[in-house]
């Protein structure tokens, strides 16, 4: 009947709508999983819609949970059904202290779910709004923390605020080392991409005979960690933030790691066991999880060679920033042993 002809004419047109903004919205987002951070957000903002974002966030909590090996398995039960929601915690910093491996770390315990690129929201994007960036993160189950990590908030002016204002109550983690050796490892980043660049010496003095240190420089400036942290003093309570020695990351990350949990109210599922010391990078890696065939080691721009410096500029630069550690231990009651 003519009735019949139409309906079916009207189911066709449906389907073939949605296989229309199906397709496009697969070629404007494609859910590729290493892709970079830039490339990442720039897919995710010209989204055809916001269904797509979720099916990509789904599709990336059931990545997330074959990584894990089917640990997480023991949150499904305990939380009642996966949503979107700002994170709970952040990473926040420090640029080449360590925040790679405590996320990467982190994130095999089955109550976190963690974006894997930096967002650089409360830096960068903030002008695109909280939707945007609660879209960005990944399907959490109740019953589990959100996270992300971006270094660079840290040593951002507006970040503490801007965060404050998301919520009074978020957890903070920052990941510290010796800013000295930190500085080189920051210059050493750097010049392998811009071997061009002056000596170390050259950027980190304004006058070397006179011990002037430039800090200006951010390389130098990052490592005043005091400074920055008066700042974020301002809007979080200490009882919010946690210190992660990124020496002992590398020397007992069962034990830092242990003290990270205990701060996000986790019970403590990843020890000892989980982790391998790797002799050519110098740093610990994860076992290989049961759904893997490898070792997760972090990516070959970790662990890199540093670039030699004279003695007397490494001693310069201890006598500079003892002031500042000294202080930074007392407020933070923890002596990180960096002189």
């Amino acid at each position: 009947s003519m009735q019949r002809i139409m309906l079916s004419l009207d189911s066709f047109l449906v389907f073939a709508f949605m296989f229309t903004v199906s397709l496009s919205c697969t070629y404007l987002c494609p859910p590729t999983k290493n892709a970079g951070g830039k490339k990442l957000l720039g897919k995710l903002d010209n989204c055809a819609s916001l269904e797509v974002r979720s099916a990509l966030d789904e599709s990336a909590a059931r990545r997330g949970s074959s990584d894990l090996g089917g640990q997480n398995k023991a949150s499904s039960s305990s939380g009642s059904h996966w949503t979107d929601k700002l994170p709970n915690a952040l990473i926040v910093g420090v640029k080449k202290g360590g925040t790679r491996a405590v996320l990467e770390f982190i994130r095999i315990h089955p109550d976190v779910r963690a974006l894997g690129t930096e967002p650089h929201f409360f830096d960068r994007n903030y002008d695109r709004g909280m939707d945007w960036y609660r879209g960005l993160m990944p399907r959490t189950l109740d019953s589990q923390i959100t996270l992300e990590k971006t270094p660079s908030y840290f040593v951002t002016r507006e970040a503490p605020r801007r965060i404050s204002s998301m919520s009074h109550e978020t957890k903070l983690i920052v990941v510290v080392r010796n800013p000295v050796t930190r500085a080189i490892s920051d210059y050493t980043q750097t010049l392998s991409k811009k071997p061009d660049i002056p000596t170390f010496e050259e950027l980190a003095f304004k006058n070397r005979s006179l011990g002037l240190v430039d800090t200006s420089w951010n390389a130098i400036r990052i490592g005043m960690y005091i400074l920055h942290l008066e700042n974020w003093l301002q809007y979080f309570r200490l009882s919010q933030m946690h210190f992660v020695s990124g020496e002992r990351l590398i020397t007992d990350p069962a034990g830092e790691m242990g003290r990270v949990q205990d701060f996000l109210g986790l019970k403590r599922i990843i020890t000892d066991k989980h982790f391998y010391f790797n002799r050519t990078k110098g740093f610990p890696c994860l076992k290989k999880p049961e759904s893997s065939s490898q070792p997760r080691c972090l990516g070959k721009s970790k662990g890199r060679t540093h670039v030699q410096i004279d003695q007397e500029v490494i001693d310069q630069l201890q006598e500079f920033y003892r002031p500042f550690n000294i202080k930074f231990y007392e407020t933070v009651g923890q002596d990180f042993k960096w002189d």
